[in-house]
């Protein structure tokens, strides 16, 4: 069996792996540098700079090629062949590369996103994360367009190194996916450390060095040396031939079913390019999922429990449902701060809370959201416990070290009522 892979990014490379450790062959097509858009130019250089104290690209430049040159030895593997270019669908199961085609019994289109823009005069004038991240001087005054992720994250980072900083959300609360109750407190805390944070806030043109937006039908400006657009991502369909092959997309993104399989047969997409949940993660679990129908097998995994964190200070992370997507519903919410745990006073980072929602009949937990540090390590005993369907008895039967930060999620667990 052969396969053709699309992309070298997480949903890419990693099921090209576990493809050859199958024994199966597989051809993958890259157009840019190996582990894609998250290695190169969104997660891993984002942290990276998370622990600096000021830019420093010949560290980050480290870690980029320290973790490349662990997915190019991944990929020396006699039933991988990596090829470089720009790939074309053909129709089918074929794929062109610089005038050569690659057949194969199954095609993954893995080619993740590209950054987004808003429609407005004077866009060109900010600049993408990508951008952001070869920066080598601390820009004054910070204008991030956009609350999202990654507006918060480079808004955290850049406040720490001394940066005057300004976020303009549209949306009624940062961080619009997340539970509320959690975008408020985390809004809250970034202003305590100097963020300057806008909501409900509509961005109308970019003017030299001036952003326009208004507020209730008020206009303002706001003057920035940098101006960061960071108002989310969008598939990367061009170039792709997906119109002649035959294959259905929307702006979105491509259409596929449960097993990531396109409307042609074989054919299957992941990760970004189908314009879910645009996480590194996420494709790299899709991926799995593909690979697995591809070899006519089925698994357990389950799309609607998957753990989101935010690196900003403090760190946000959450599973599972929000309050709000549990309108109409009975439940019992627990919530419990960090002021009270031992490791985190004796750290000197006791803010922060966490939330756990359950249903009330059954007292299964629905959702944990977390603030505070190692928001982002905790929460995956969470996904653990709503993956396997735990109740909040039989999360209160389970010991926890002391003292550990980790106590804060059990204690929001006993509280939860």
């Amino acid at each position: 069996m052969r396969i053709i892979i699309i992309g070298a990014g997480p949903g890419g490379y990693e099921t090209a792996a576990e493809a050859a450790a199958r024994g199966i062959e597989v051809v993958l097509i890259s157009e840019g540098p190996l582990g894609g858009t998250c290695l190169n130019e969104g997660c891993i250089p984002t942290k990276a700079l998370c622990a600096m104290d000021a830019p420093d690209q010949e560290r980050k430049r480290e870690v980029i090629t320290q973790l490349q040159g662990g997915i190019a030895q991944l990929m020396r593997n006699k039933l991988i062949t990596l090829v470089e270019g720009r790939a074309k669908l053909c129709g089918g199961r074929s794929v062109e590369v610089g005038g050569t085609v690659y057949e194969g019994d199954a095609v993954i289109i893995a080619t993740g996103s590209v950054s987004a823009s808003l429609p407005i005069p004077g866009a060109e004038l900010a600049i993408d994360s990508a951008a952001m991240l070869e920066l080598s001087e601390v820009p004054q005054r910070l204008c991030v367009i956009g609350g999202g992720v990654i507006g918060l994250e480079f808004a955290s980072i850049y406040r720490k190194f001394g940066s005057e900083v300004t976020v303009l959300e549209f949306c009624p609360n940062v961080l619009p996916r997340f539970d509320v109750d959690l975008a408020k407190r985390l809004k809250a805390a970034l202003a305590k450390r100097g963020i300057a944070i806008e909501t409900s806030a509509r961005v109308t043109a970019i003017e030299g060095n001036k952003v326009l937006w208004s507020k209730n039908d008020k206009p303002f400006e706001t003057e920035a040396d940098c101006i960061l657009m960071a108002v989310g991502r969008r598939p990367n369909l061009k170039s792709l031939n997906l119109d002649e092959a035959g294959i259905e997309y929307t702006p979105r993104g491509i259409v596929v079913d449960s097993n990531m399989q396109t409307n042609v047969p074989g054919v299957y997409a992941v990760g970004d390019i189908t314009g879910g949940m645009m996480l590194a993660h996420v494709a790299s679990a899709q991926g799995r999922r593909a690979l697995h129908h591809i070899c006519g097998e089925s698994d357990g995994i389950d799309f609607s429990v998957v753990p989101a964190a935010v690196f900003t200070v403090p760190e946000a992370a959450c599973v599972g449902k929000t309050e709000e997507e549990c309108e109409g519903m009975e439940i019992a919410v627990g919530k419990a701060n960090y002021r009270a745990n031992g490791k985190a006073v004796a750290s000197g980072e006791a803010d922060g809370i966490c939330k756990v929602i359950a249903d009330k009949a059954s007292g299964r937990i629905l959702g944990v959201h977390i603030l505070g540090a190692h928001a982002a390590d905790i929460i995956h005993e969470a996904a653990v416990l709503i993956a396997l369907g735990a109740t909040l008895q039989q999360a209160r039967d389970i010991i926890h070290a002391h003292p550990t930060v980790s106590e804060v999620l059990f204690a929001a667990i006993c509280s939860c009522k």
